[in-house]
């Protein structure tokens, strides 16, 4: 077998963003933990393997989100204060076969089966039930949406407890009150201090975006920090905003401001992509499109010349907000339900899409819901290459010390210089 050099690959992948060193660090800790984490951390290497034949190719062209799994799923709150639960990361999005995102989110199953004390046969029969699922509401070529009153099982209990949250309860997680004014905390595993370039660049846009909005005085901005959050995208230019709100200190609010960049996807869509304007308008176009109602105060933005999506911070770091990996042995009759749910749930998002920019129409999907054979050969490629995500873990964790130590070599010659 052709070594597969795993450790360059992603060094190089990365390094090529112009991430952050020390946050990258961080996120190579986190690879090193498990390999469901690894499988998050490593987007790229997923489509770089990805067969360029059969399902892989000739499935209909869809919005994909690009980055799949079982914790891409999650609840938010729109800008009216409803709660949805929805796919809810949307940094690679792209058109792609329909098959891309299925095949991920299979392998991410596989993947983590370790992780949540399953056997690969139970596994194999949830990926069976969230393919069921998919290819039924495919074939009614109509998209639905789970809300509070319509979710189930567990997402009925995720939007029960994010319905319970409290604005002033994150406020008090993520600020402190110093001298009557709320700042924001200076806390190592969720935000750092910015330069003082960094908060000028910032204060600077900040007041022109607010001059813009229907209620400029909402988006006073009144700190700002560096925000540490996610693992595929962690060394990423990102920010917590704190804004006037609705009044000092107890009715601010919390934004998060982030980078964009190319999609890792890029380099492998063989088909024609639309032009936008911006990597910031592809995220919030593609997001708009596939969730049924996006969460709140989402933007594209543009800072000296560099492209950034604009959102509401919620508690992303909170069982509230987003699917996370549990045990699941002694509740697989739930997880299996919750299968279901999810695959309704991506089959919904791309078809309210469809028929958006070269992507596939309904009528497409459902022809395509008809066909069995994609469903097998996308069973057998995830089940197999699952098996491969855990050797490239191996793999990455006995060379993973040379990354780092490239990593801490560089950041130091750069203090040098500085």
């Amino acid at each position: 077998m052709a070594k597969r050099n795993i450790c360059d690959r992603i060094q190089s992948f990365n390094l090529s963003q112009n991430r952050d060193r020390i946050l990258l660090a961080q996120k190579y800790e986190a690879m090193r933990s498990n390999a469901f984490v690894f499988l998050r951390g490593t987007c790229h290497l997923f489509y770089q393997d990805l067969p360029v034949k059969s399902w892989f190719k000739k499935a209909p062209l869809v919005w994909i989100c690009g980055d799949l799994h079982i914790e891409n799923f999650g609840s938010y709150k729109s800008d009216r204060r409803n709660l949805y639960f929805d796919i809810n990361d949307f940094d690679e999005a792209i058109l792609a076969p329909c098959t891309w995102e299925v095949s991920r989110f299979l392998t991410s199953i596989f993947v983590a089966a370790s992780s949540v004390n399953i056997r690969e046969q139970d596994a194999e029969l949830l990926c069976q039930q969230f393919l069921a699922a998919y290819t039924k509401a495919l074939a009614t070529g109509k998209a639905y949406w789970v809300g509070k009153d319509t979710a189930e099982g567990m997402i009925a209990s995720l939007l029960e407890r994010k319905n319970q949250e409290k604005r002033i309860d994150l406020l008090e997680k993520r600020t402190e009150i110093i001298k009557g004014e709320r700042k924001i905390k200076n806390d190592p595993k969720r935000s750092l201090p910015v330069s003082t370039k960094q908060c000028q660049k910032i204060e600077k846009w900040m007041k022109e975006f607010a001059s813009q909005q229907a209620d400029p005085p909402f988006f006073k901005l009144l700190d700002v920090a560096q925000r540490i959050a996610g693992t595929g995208s962690l060394g990423i230019e990102r920010y917590i905003l704190l804004v006037e709100g609705k009044g000092s200190p107890d009715r601010n609010y919390l934004l998060d401001l982030k980078a964009s960049v190319s999609s890792s996807l890029q380099p492998y869509a063989a088909w024609e992509q639309p032009t936008w304007e911006t990597e910031a308008e592809r995220v919030v176009g593609v997001q708009t499109r596939m969730q049924a109602v996006p969460i709140a105060f989402l933007h594209a933005v543009a800072i000296d010349g560099k492209s950034y999506v604009l959102r509401e911070l919620q508690s992303t770091q909170s069982p509230t907000d987003r699917l996370k990996l549990e045990k699941w042995d002694d509740k697989l009759k739930e997880v299996g339900e919750l299968m279901e749910s999810l695959g309704q749930t991506v089959a919904w998002a791309q078809l309210r899409s469809s028929g958006r920019q070269y992507s596939a129409i309904a009528d497409q999907l459902i022809d395509f819901a008809g066909i069995d054979k994609w469903r097998d050969a996308l069973l057998t490629y995830a089940k197999e290459y699952s098996h491969q995500v855990q050797a490239d873990w191996q793999e990455f964790k006995k060379g993973s010390d040379r990354l780092l130590q490239e990593l801490h070599a560089s950041e130091t010659l750069d203090s040098k210089r500085k």
